[in-house]
């Protein structure tokens, strides 16, 4: 079983206790006001070209014309997501620096990793929940599956033998990839990549053999041929590929799995800030052109704000702390 560090245990608990002083604080400031006085950097803790890469620069550039100063999105990889985190959570709390963070750098980082060097909680000021990837089931197209059930029945002929690609420890590919070794009694190799788009090219490339990827990630190599996908990780098929099975419906079930995506600024960022901030995004994440663009990339939005956030984030580090420890996969580094 995984034991979760202490200072992931105390930072949910102060954090969530700290919920009942936000709208006083909120109301407080609410009539002042901010705005950049120089390029805002939104850090992305992943290579170019990944999915929640396109995401943030989709937003960063409708932000540059609202916020009336320029968005930059900088990529800042390496160590499942936590060095481009840490670096926000250092940086100065002055509404300069932000970022767009997930499941894996701002949830499962603080059970995965024994000193993740910042803490998702006690570190970061919620702007706004973004929505979530779906994940899908995809294979190198030499590999002889293209069921669930044939995948199982391939991995249980040759324990170990395949390999599975993730877009680092941690990260909701992985997790949910373990998950399902675990439901289904198999047991495949794990080969974690920096990102969503270096796993993409080595298993287009047929140097792996299976991810559960994002649907975001994975879509266009799907829809040329490139690779196949075999099933949808969520409870209801995708319209965008309709022939894709779900894992309920090829007789999975309790192994579904979603990655959940939003905005962070540190937490000392001014109240005022941080108001105008989330304001913005809120604002460009519903409007039209940027919802066709990035539902695209098959991303679902659900839009939250900071109070609706809150409360989310809390579940979504409980419930994916529980697919660690079903997993038991143990912290490291």
């Amino acid at each position: 079983m995984t034991t979760i560090p202490k200072t992931s245990r105390r930072s949910v608990v102060l954090g969530l206790g700290a919920l009942g002083a936000a709208p006083a604080l909120i109301r407080s400031a609410s009539a002042q006001t901010w705005a950049p006085s120089r390029p805002v950097k939104l850090v992305v803790a992943y290579p170019a070209g990944g999915p929640t890469d396109g995401i943030a620069r989709i937003v960063a550039q409708d932000l540059s014309a609202s916020l009336g100063q320029q968005v930059v999105v900088e990529n800042v990889g390496g160590a499942s997501g936590a060095i481009g985190t840490r670096q926000v959570a250092r940086a100065d709390a002055d509404g300069h620096t932000i970022t767009f963070g997930n499941n894996q750098t701002h949830g499962n980082n603080m059970f995965l990793m024994k000193e993740p060097g910042y803490d998702a909680v006690k570190d970061f000021a919620p702007l706004a929940g973004a929505g979530a990837f779906e994940h899908i089931f995809v294979v190198k197209n030499d590999l002889p599956v293209k069921t669930i059930p044939e995948l199982i029945a391939l991995a249980k002929s040759k324990p170990g033998e395949l390999n599975y690609g993730s877009t680092g420890v941690g990260s909701g590919s992985h997790l949910s990839t373990e998950l399902f070794m675990v439901r289904t009694g198999i047991k495949m190799t794990h080969v974690p990549y920096r990102g969503a788009a270096p796993l993409v090219q080595d298993i287009v490339g047929n140097r792996i053999d299976v991810a559960n990827s994002t649907m975001a990630s994975v879509f266009t190599q799907i829809q040329a041929g490139t690779l196949r996908g075999i099933a949808i990780g969520s409870p209801k098929r995708n319209p965008q590929l309709p022939n894709v099975a779900t894992l309920r419906e090829q007789g999975v079930t309790n192994a579904d799995a979603e990655s959940w995506t939003g905005f962070f600024a540190p937490v000392a960022t001014p109240q005022p800030a941080l108001d105008r901030l989330s304001r913005e995004i809120l604002a460009s994440l519903a409007k039209p052109p940027v919802v066709e663009a990035i539902t695209k990339l098959g991303f679902t939005i659900t839009v939250r704000d900071p109070a609706a956030f809150r409360p989310y984030h809390a579940q979504e580090m409980q419930t994916w702390a529980e697919i660690i420890r079903a997993a038991n996969i143990q912290p490291s580094g």
